[in-house]
């Protein structure tokens, strides 16, 4: 029970992260800048933690890759997400973050050869299928309500560069703790986002809203999420994790009054659905891994 306490509190920290950018793009600052600040807040916390701990020194041969992990995992995640809340709304972008899966499916067969199996080839359409349905659900239902190409472009690429953690990860957490890995690869990620925007007029609104994102919903989400991990299986911590656009989506209701249309809710549904689906096929091919070796020996 301790586990799943951990992981809930996590993903709804995470579901923070739109509707409290949200606060400080009201305050006139830019989504890029927003995320430059939140990237800066959390490499020094992060700073901080790695030094107490003694764990700052990486590998020589490691670096180069972990640098490009700051520009598109970092950059690309923290850049995407919040452009994806300004064009479409903190729970449009929250969902379609959520294609993450999908993306792991197809980079896992194109990079690491991994088996593109029957439910990982259904999750990736039921995926697609769900991304039509919150993206199309207002011209097909005739709401009036739009959903841009600008929101659907961000929020799938929020969703791919998410992915990337996945295929980093297996690569590297390995070798080095979490503080570590972001000791150097966030400052990186925030120097990649200076080019893409002009810093705006201070208001304690803004940095404020960017605090709160870095350090409930990065610094302490992933130290949470992680704790959590020592008591729960990682496949029932990613399932209950999927309560993160939940999350995003009722604050938003609440906040900002967004909602979606009924085809709209579908496709969520169905995006969340693919999420469960490639958990549990990836549960699924680790057990039967652990019998064959079990028989074999």
């Amino acid at each position: 029970m301790t586990g799943y306490v951990y992981v809930l509190v996590a993903a709804t920290l995470w579901g923070l992260i739109g509707p409290v950018s949200k606060v400080a793009f009201d305050a006139g600052m830019p989504p890029l800048e927003a995320a430059f600040w939140r990237t800066t807040m959390a490499w020094a916390m992060y700073a901080i933690h790695a030094v107490s701990i003694g764990e700052v020194r990486i590998a020589r041969r490691d670096a180069p890759m972990i640098f490009a992990f700051g520009v598109c995992g970092v950059a690309g995640l923290f850049g995407f997400y919040v452009l994806a809340v300004e064009a479409g709304g903190a729970a449009l972008a929250s969902v379609l973050l959520y294609t993450a899966p999908a993306w792991v499916a197809v980079m896992s067969y194109a990079l690491l050869k991994e088996r593109m199996g029957a439910y990982k080839v259904a999750a990736v359409i039921i995926t697609i299928i769900g991304v039509a349905g919150v993206s199309l659900g207002p011209q097909l239902e005739g709401t009036g309500q739009t959903v841009t190409v600008a929101a659907v472009v961000f929020g799938l690429l929020s969703g791919f560069t998410y992915a990337l953690y996945y295929i980093f990860g297996k690569r590297y957490l390995g070798s080095y703790s979490t503080p570590t890995l972001f000791l150097y690869a966030l400052p990186v990620g925030a120097l990649a986002l200076l080019p893409f925007f002009q810093f705006s007029t201070p208001t304690w609104q803004g940095y404020g809203a960017c605090l709160i994102v870095a350090l409930c919903s990065t610094y302490g989400a992933y130290s949470i999420y992680y704790a959590g991990l020592k008591h729960l299986e990682a496949t029932r911590a990613a399932v209950a994790a999927t309560i993160e656009p939940v999350a995003a989506s009722v604050l938003a209701y609440f906040w900002y009054d967004e909602t979606f249309t009924t085809t709209g809710y579908f496709g969520s549904a169905l995006i969340l659905a693919a999420v469960l689906m490639t958990v549990w096929d990836g549960a699924r091919h680790r057990v039967g891994v652990k019998k064959r070796v079990l028989q074999g020996g």
